[in-house]
C-alpha cells in the first residue's frame, strides 16, 4: 500500500474555538472532613492522650 502524497498538501477546516470546549453542570464538592472539627479531633487523639 503506496501512501497518498496529496492527502498532506491541505489542511483540514479550522474548528471554531466554540466548537471545542464542554460545559456541563457540576454539583458542589462534598466537604472534606465530614462535618467534622479536625482541629478538636487532633487534639482528643493526641494532645490529651497523655493525661
Amino acid at each position: 500500500m503506496t501512501p497518498d502524497k496529496d492527502r498532506f498538501k491541505q489542511l483540514p477546516k479550522p474548528i471554531r474555538l466554540e466548537d471545542t470546549v464542554t460545559t456541563s453542570d457540576t454539583e458542589p464538592v462534598p466537604d472534606p472532613e465530614g462535618g467534622r472539627d479536625t482541629e478538636r479531633d487532633f487534639l482528643v487523639r493526641y494532645g490529651l492522650g497523655g493525661l
